[in-house]
């Protein structure tokens, strides 16, 4: 694995730290951008030689990921007006916490999982954690965005360990993933703005109360 490709993973895992330990919306929603236009090149550096198939992932990834999903929940943030994360189920320095040691038990884990690319446990090590970060921001975070941000992390670590076996996986299985991903979001968007809408917040705790 080259020293960019390193970096690359490395980037990867410090935009779920960011996510993990900001209360800014639109903070979290700018690093999943960023790490959606990382996972677009994770298929060139990763792998070499040149191939119409990763280029193609490629460029998907990064309109799809670091484009498209970002401006589609900066819009809803703007339309929700709400800025920040107030009072999460968990607080960003334990969550900071939690982050570490699941990266730790990433690592743990990745030595024993036999991979056919070269430096591939690195690779399910930034995976399993990003997927994991992402679960923990699905529960921890009342504001539905933000558990529209952690369902984006579980993919994109979804993506990462799917990278390992990038040879074997039918592209139309790769694309078709992409456009399942896109719609979710769209959907995930459109309910966010009528939540706000009907109960004038976007605190998925509050969905319990019924409108008047």
């Amino acid at each position: 694995m080259s020293g960019l490709a390193e970096l690359l993973l490395v980037l990867v895992v410090l935009a779920n730290f960011v996510v993990l330990g900001t209360a800014r919306l639109s903070t979290c929603v700018r690093s999943v951008a960023m790490q959606g236009i990382l996972l677009g090149l994770a298929p060139v550096l990763l792998f070499p030689g040149w191939s119409a198939h990763r280029m193609v992932l490629a460029a998907g990834t990064i309109v799809i990921k670091g484009l498209i999903v970002p401006r589609f929940l900066l819009w809803a943030i703007r339309e929700a007006s709400v800025r920040r994360e107030v009072e999460p189920r968990l607080g960003y320095g334990a969550s900071l916490v939690v982050g570490t040691i699941a990266l730790a038990l990433a690592f743990a884990l990745a030595e024993r999982w036999p991979l056919p690319v070269e430096g591939g446990g690195l690779l399910v090590a930034v995976a399993v954690t990003t997927l994991v970060h992402g679960l923990f921001v699905l529960t921890a975070r009342r504001k539905a965005i933000m558990q529209v941000v952690g369902y984006i992390m579980m993919e994109n670590g979804i993506y990462l360990i799917g990278l390992t076996q990038a040879e074997r996986v039918p592209f139309l299985v790769e694309l078709g993933v992409l456009l399942d991903v896109f719609v979710g979001i769209f959907i995930m968007g459109i309910v966010v703005f009528h939540i706000n809408r009907e109960f004038d917040s976007i605190d998925a705790s509050r969905l319990t109360e019924l409108a008047e």
